[in-house]
């Protein structure tokens, strides 16, 4: 499984990329606002500067801001002129299928966002979109089963042998991250505090500690 960082915040990108887990950034307006970030040059300058953090090979999913097929076209262009590691982040609705499909004929990869059925992953696969974003943590808000959707769409894509990756999103804790990976998804993108709660365990931390003390009686 692929680990995203779901953040704009150049701080938790180093953070993660030093840690050595980083495979990729996702980010939405709303986190770029949340940073600060406005304007388009700001924006576009923001992303090249992720891009220049994570390093080659790993992907950011840029998002589009228009809602209507011309203007995300030229949108998307612009977003994966800026670097080759962007994919152009495209929302679930019926102009997005059309542009997905459209990138996809010219050699862009796109991140398909804001799903939460698997009548539209079944869409999105078929317009060729690289990724898939199902909103987990969105899906169980509203009083459904985000992990079930999880396993329905990794059935339908094995069964059709679609390429298109399962990235978990609106991931909210370690468990949804290892539900997740249970469940079929290629990738989760997240919190970085939440990849970060997969390394606490009492027992480690009792198990080091007795190891420290053990080595203090030791040698004095």
């Amino acid at each position: 499984m692929l680990f995203f960082v779901d953040t704009a915040n150049l701080d938790h990108i180093r953070e993660a990329s030093e840690l050595g887990i980083l495979d990729g950034v996702t980010t939405n307006p709303s986190l770029m606002a949340k940073e600060g970030v406005s304007g388009e040059k700001n924006i576009l300058k923001h992303y090249r500067d992720i891009c220049a953090i994570v390093g080659e090979g790993r992907d950011v999913s840029a998002e589009v801001i228009a809602t209507d097929f011309k203007g995300m076209v030229e949108e998307g262009k612009r977003l994966a002129d800026l670097h080759e590691n962007i994919v152009v982040k495209v929302p679930m609705i019926r102009e997005g299928v059309k542009a997905i499909a459209y990138f996809t004929d010219a050699g862009i990869r796109t991140n398909c966002t804001l799903v939460f059925s698997a009548g539209q992953a079944l869409l999105a696969a078929k317009a060729g979109a690289t990724y898939l974003s199902p909103f987990i943590g969105r899906i169980d808000d509203i009083g459904w089963d985000g992990m079930a959707l999880i396993k329905e769409i990794a059935e339908i894509y094995n069964n059709s042998g679609f390429d298109t990756a399962i990235l978990a999103a609106s991931i909210r804790s370690p468990l949804h991250i290892i539900e997740a990976a249970k469940a079929g998804a290629d990738v989760v993108t997240c919190p970085l505090s939440a990849i970060l709660g997969l390394l606490n365990h009492p027992l480690t931390d009792i198990g080091l500690e007795k190891f420290l003390e053990d080595h203090r009686k030791a040698n004095g």
